[in-house]
């Protein structure tokens, strides 16, 4: 059964960092688009970072600049690097898997992890 488990999540003041982890069993993170996604109380989800089966990466305006996503396969680990950190930021973040090697706009990811509570105070 494919499974993602998020971790690294925490509270941090305006300025921190946090580097958020994704795991996975039963999927191989070097076939597929994976990406990070965040969903704040009264707000729409939003992706965040995306990063294809070859390396491709693409951002969210809100996080460029600031965030980084990147992969370890032969860990089968996902990262997501956050510095700079806003009150904004603020949201439970979830890494997601999409059933194909490249990520595009309005691709649907069909595995979800559980999720991770990033909370950013002024």
């Amino acid at each position: 059964q494919r499974q993602l488990v998020e971790s690294g999540g925490g509270s941090v003041q305006a300025g921190g960092s946090l580097r958020l982890s994704c795991g996975a069993s039963g999927y191989t993170y070097s076939m597929y688009c994976m990406g990070w996604f965040r969903h704040a109380p009264g707000k729409e989800r939003e992706g965040v970072a995306v990063i294809d089966s070859d390396g491709s990466t693409s951002y969210a305006d809100s996080v460029k600049g600031r965030f980084t996503i990147s992969k370890d396969n032969a860990k089968n680990t996902l990262y997501l690097q956050m510095n700079t950190l806003e009150p904004d930021d603020t949201a439970m973040y979830y890494c997601a898997a999409a059933p194909t090697s490249t990520c595009s706009s309005g691709l649907r990811y069909n595995v979800w992890g559980q999720g991770t509570q990033v909370t950013v105070s002024s």
